[in-house]
């Protein structure tokens, strides 16, 4: 709930920025400073608060061609593998974008023209990948969707 509100603000955001952005160029004949900038932090909050929710929802892109020569069992193997790889890769990302934010804030990181400090953002980035990291942890070891509802369960 809360990273879909983030994500619809951020979203009503870039919108609200570019529609005064351009307003502004066409009819004033001066854009607002730094709105790319601002475009460009907006949208890494729309895309990390968004992948919680993809990854809770299973939207992620799927490769599943071959699943229907495979047996049930094999692809709740294969299901299970691959939420695990995809929560250590998020859980690992989430890690690293964590120290980098340390990094930031330690340096004093901030953008080039409006002097927004980077830390918060890459703190930001850092626990929506660990929230979505421990989304496939928990994914990895419940029955899928069509396993709960009675297809392909049987061994």
């Amino acid at each position: 709930m809360v990273c879909g509100l983030l994500a619809a603000a951020a979203l009503f955001a870039i919108m609200a920025l570019t529609f005064f952005d351009v307003g502004g160029r066409k009819i004033l004949s001066n854009s607002i400073p730094g709105s790319l900038e601002l475009t460009e932090l907006l949208m890494v909050v729309v895309i990390f608060a968004a992948l919680p929710l993809v990854s809770l929802r299973g939207e992620h892109v799927v490769f599943d061609s071959l699943d229907t020569y495979l047996p049930a069992a094999v692809r709740r193997v294969q299901r299970a593998f691959m939420q695990l790889v995809c929560a250590a890769m998020l859980l690992g990302l989430g890690w690293l974008m964590w120290q980098t934010g340390g990094q930031f804030l330690e340096s004093g990181e901030t953008t080039a023209q409006l002097k927004i400090l980077k830390a918060p953002f890459m703190y930001g980035m850092a626990a929506l990948c660990g929230i979505a990291g421990l989304i496939h942890l928990g994914l990895a070891f419940r029955p899928s969707a069509a396993e709960e509802a009675g297809e392909g369960a049987t061994l």
